[in-house]
């Protein structure tokens, strides 16, 4: 458990500093050698598990009154199981190398001001009965403490992961090198959805200027001062998203021809980018490496003073690609057609959800999400709300 989370908040410290064998792992707060009673009025010891709220790496009021419990069914010193404790009794796995048997549920009045009240009381419930039969049986070891930070690639605690039970799911996406071409609208977006998986690393290469038009159609806001610097664009969004996630490398150039061999060793690329020419050598050099990617892109037109147009997604994977050239997927040739994508900036919305489209399918290459029609290309239709898949299997 990381130090630095136990001296910051002082219901963890407590916890600590009374003896507790308390763990941090993968956002969740675990109590060890908590004892309680079998079924066969055996001593036995279990963990308890609870989800762990937090501002900064400092624990705030918790989430929820309901903990976890790794073990067996708890009883009374007769033998006969807590039924008013006992909420649920279902096997789940809430992180990985965390599987619990039961899920507890004891809620004061007031609720539980911090963890320190909501670990003890749980811990008091189980160990009062386990003391009548072992006066000796205790939950408070005074273990030997541990220094060593939690295994982690963000600045502080992923939380959301271990609040929504998913944790193991998203490893998935662990130690993965992954890269994004062009920080524009719909880039940047990508990068702020990719910043907050578990990835190892995340490289961003552009090499245009973070101007006033941009700060309309991404994410967060960005302010005049900011503005006024006309920093590079990947260096910009390294620098905002470097905040949470340590691996953001920006390469403040445009890819071409002279180093689009450097996308070669990463284990997925994003394009976003608006220069088909460009696209198309970055495709061929990916796909002469054998790296799998997702392109997007969008057509929007005015027609009676109303925009419409369509959003798209296309995957190519070493496995399926003749998809992308037989049905010519991906845009190979500059100015064809009507697009008025460049001059009508404020949509920020379709730039939120063709990235959004992007990196949900990007999860279901990763085994996160399920998968059930395999598509490789997807086009929405603005005017009609229709998501049509195609390229399926």
């Amino acid at each position: 458990m990381s130090p630095q989370l136990t001296s910051r908040s002082p219901d963890l410290r407590r916890l600590q500093e009374e003896g507790y064998e308390i763990e941090v792992r993968s956002g969740l707060l675990l109590m060890h050698h908590v004892p309680y009673v079998d079924t066969q009025r055996r001593v036995r010891y279990g963990v308890l598990v609870s989800e762990l709220s937090l501002a900064g790496d400092v624990t705030v009021t918790p989430g929820t009154h309901v903990v976890m419990f790794s073990g067996a069914e708890p009883c009374n010193h007769l033998g006969q199981p807590l039924e008013a404790l006992i909420n649920s009794r279902e096997r789940q796995t809430p992180a990985l190398g965390v599987e619990v048997d039961l899920t507890f549920s004891s809620k004061p009045a007031s609720g539980y001001p911090d963890y320190y009240a909501k670990m003890t009381t749980y811990a008091a419930i189980l160990a009062s009965e386990a003391q009548q039969l072992d006066p000796e049986a205790t939950a408070t070891t005074f273990p030997v403490l541990d220094d060593a930070a939690e295994d982690s690639v963000f600045r502080y605690t992923d939380t959301a992961s271990s609040r929504a039970g998913i944790a193991t799911v998203s490893r998935r996406l662990q130690g993965l090198r992954v890269v994004i071409v062009g920080l524009g609208g719909t880039g940047s977006y990508i990068l702020d959805l990719v910043a907050k998986t578990p990835v190892a690393e995340i490289h961003l290469y552009d090499g245009d200027k973070f101007l006033q038009h941009n700060a309309f159609r991404s994410p967060g806001a960005v302010s005049r001062e900011e503005l006024e610097k006309t920093p590079n664009k990947a260096e910009h969004f390294a620098a905002v998203y470097g905040r949470m996630h340590p691996g953001v490398i920006a390469y403040p150039v445009y890819v071409d021809e002279t180093n689009a061999k450097t996308l070669s060793t990463a284990d997925f690329v994003f394009l976003s980018v608006d220069d088909n020419t460009a696209r198309r050598r970055i495709v061929e050099e990916l796909e002469r490496h054998q790296v799998a990617f997702i392109d997007v892109g969008m057509g929007v037109y005015e027609t009676d003073g109303q925009l419409s147009g369509l959003v798209r997604v296309t995957t190519s994977t070493p496995a399926r690609r003749k998809h992308v050239h037989d049905h010519q997927r991906i845009p190979a040739a500059d100015g064809v057609g009507p697009n008025d994508y460049q001059r009508n900036i404020q949509i920020a919305d379709l730039n939120a959800l063709n990235a959004t489209l992007a990196v949900i399918k990007w999860k279901k290459l990763c085994g996160f999400y399920l998968d059930l029609e395999q598509e490789f290309h997807s086009v929405y239709q603005i005017d009609g709300n229709v998501l049509t898949n195609e390229d399926t299997p």
